[in-house]
């Protein structure tokens, strides 16, 4: 098996099977299974699947992609969905920026566990993303830090009543200006600053996280609603202008899932939106996070501009 430059594969062989595994993670490989927690059990689930086909007598190699994800910048990662994407990506062995915005706490906190589950080192890092020169930097500081980005994911978004029957103009744009600067022009700025580094390595993957409310549409809140609708578009240009630099995009279209943010809502009307759910219950944060740990994995690396409902089957199109 031929390896990149610098990586050294982990080959198990047994009587008809050759099993390698591949990881860009090389300080943690040793001994034939790495001394990584997170590797190790990922070679002991790779070693039951040998001895699996070893009873079919079928030869298996096995390794992971030739551009597999080392880093990541997660806006919103201190809380909700972005803390659980960012949990899921770090213990998959991936080093991650958590950025956060006011909860400077729950960013240390989160940081602090996963170091102590054995994840690779975390960054935790503040921006305000309404700000374009704000987000600019915040993507340029993690690319120096982490030795390039190998994954963005634009998470980062706020909820605001934006009825279009609100009495006072001047507060209503505020309002408009605000959601949209935060959900969508933040991950506009970022995709901006990200892509030359990403095209300079051949690639990159972008994941922007926007909502069911990008397709059902919003009555009390249209400005999340079309936030998240330009955030479905964004990924679909950046996957067309940019799969021939090796850079994939993905969206991600949660509907009611279980965090602060949407608490008071949920609080309110459970039963109400509950019924709506043909699968009987509300999302998880662990349901999008496990979306976006495959989208971040080799799996997909055939997959671009495509947008995953994670909704229970509560809106279809």
């Amino acid at each position: 098996m031929h390896g990149m430059p610098g990586q050294n594969p982990t080959t198990i062989s047994s009587p008809g099977v050759v099993l390698a595994f591949r990881t860009p993670h090389n300080d943690y490989a040793a001994n034939g299974v790495g001394s990584h927690p997170v590797l190790k059990r990922t070679n002991e689930r790779l070693l039951d699947l040998a001895d699996y086909h070893l009873r079919d007598g079928i030869k298996m190699e096995y390794q992971t992609s030739r551009t597999a994800v080392r880093t990541a910048l997660v806006t919103g990662a201190s809380r909700g969905i972005g803390s659980a994407i960012a949990t899921r990506l770090a213990l998959n062995g991936i080093r991650v920026a958590i950025h956060f915005g006011r909860s400077q706490d729950d960013a240390m906190q989160l940081a602090a566990i996963l170091r102590s589950q054995g994840a690779p080192d975390p960054l935790v890092v503040k921006a305000d993303v309404a700000d374009a020169d704000a987000v600019r930097d915040l993507v340029m500081q993690c690319e120096d830090e982490l030795d390039g980005l190998d994954l963005l994911v634009n998470n980062a978004g706020i909820y605001l009543d934006s009825p279009f029957d609100m009495p006072n103009f001047d507060e209503w744009a505020d309002t408009w200006a605000t959601v949209l600067n935060t959900n969508l022009m933040s991950a506009v700025h970022a995709v901006h600053t990200v892509l030359p580094g990403m095209r300079e390595r051949g690639f990159g993957k972008i994941i922007n996280v926007a909502s069911r409310s990008a397709f059902r549409a919003e009555t009390s809140a249209p400005a999340y609603a079309v936030s998240k609708a330009g955030m479905v578009n964004l990924t679909r240009c950046v996957a067309r202008a940019e799969a021939v630099n090796g850079i994939r995009a993905y969206c991600i279209a949660p509907g009611w899932v279980e965090t602060a943010m949407a608490r008071d809502a949920v609080a309110a009307m459970h039963d109400e939106i509950v019924a709506q759910i043909p699968m009987g219950r509300i999302a998880t944060v662990q349901d999008v996070a496990g979306v976006a740990a495959f989208l971040a994995s080799p799996d997909a690396d055939y997959l671009t501009g495509i947008t995953i409902d994670v909704n229970g089957g509560s809106y279809l199109h």
